[in-house]
């Protein structure tokens, strides 16, 4: 089980409050000393918390004696004689000292930027505000040559079938179902026939439409205003998108109010990033 440390979680707690008695749950309680130095179940809680997802749904009764196990031995290993404080380990302590306090600060500034009125805002804005513009319903007939989509084309103005023609003569894969390629909204085709296709009315057969694909010739079937999709079905994404960029931000006017200086990289020693060598010095 790998020993990274992350915040301390609701979750956490509960995933072995079964171990001790419900007075004994405290960060505080002892559940070990080794030499003198004592194991809390704080210490086992920020090992929980931070274990990889294969681990996740073990057993409390297995998490516990894993964990305990591992502090233990570490506790054992860390006060021998061979348990150096090297430049390694002092440089390592720094960093995740620093990355634990970042993520602090992440974790505030993203759980303020959530609220009811904020997630519904980002809602209306996104989803209601301007609408979602247009989705089409269209089929399409495609030929390798301009020639054979204009015979189609002259076809069809005399009344021949546009699925029964697509099944015959398209050479694309939605041949075999008359053409039909469905609902699809702005951007989703590739452009030549995407602006083909929002210049027609229902009803309307195009001229020949040449893209990188061959020469289509396309019939609009139907047109519609884009439904916008239930707050629940979009509330995790526009969370997400709220506290993403509020964090950006955030960072964005912290740099520009502190005082930062960086070696010119002309003169730093770019080579020495791949250098792990230097840690052992």
């Amino acid at each position: 089980m790998a020993n990274s440390l992350f915040k301390l979680g609701a979750a956490a707690v509960l995933a072995l409050s079964v171990a001790l008695p419900a007075h004994a749950q405290s960060l505080d309680t002892v559940v070990a000393t080794v030499d003198g130095t004592d194991i809390t179940l704080g210490h086992m809680l920020v090992v929980r918390s931070g274990l990889p997802e294969q681990y996740q749904q073990l057993p409390d009764d297995v998490l516990w004696d894993g964990i305990l196990d591992q502090l233990v031995q570490q506790a054992v290993l860390s006060t021998d004689d061979k348990a150096k404080e090297s430049t390694q380990v002092k440089l390592a302590i720094e960093n995740e000292r620093r990355a634990l306090l970042a993520a602090e600060t992440v974790k505030a500034v993203a759980e303020a930027a959530v609220s009811d009125d904020a997630v519904r805002s980002a809602y209306d804005a996104q989803y209601t505000a301007d609408g979602l513009g247009k989705e089409f319903n269209a089929s399409h007939i495609l030929v390798e040559t301009e020639a054979e989509a204009e015979e189609l084309v002259t076809e069809l103005n005399g009344g021949a079938d546009f699925a029964e023609l697509a099944k015959t003569k398209s050479t694309g894969p939605s041949g075999p179902n008359g053409g039909e390629l469905g609902w699809f909204g702005a951007g989703m085709m590739v452009e030549p026939f995407q602006k083909a296709v929002e210049t027609m009315s229902v009803g309307d057969i195009s001229g020949p439409v040449q893209t990188q694909f061959g020469w289509h010739v396309i019939k609009l079937n139907d047109l519609r205003d884009k439904a916008a999709p239930a707050l629940d079905e979009v509330r995790d994404e526009i969370v997400m998108t709220l506290q993403q960029t509020a964090v950006q931000e955030y960072i964005d006017e912290k740099l520009t109010t502190a005082s930062v200086t960086r070696m010119d990289k002309a003169e730093a020693p770019i080579e020495a990033i791949s250098n792990l060598q230097l840690l052992e010095q």
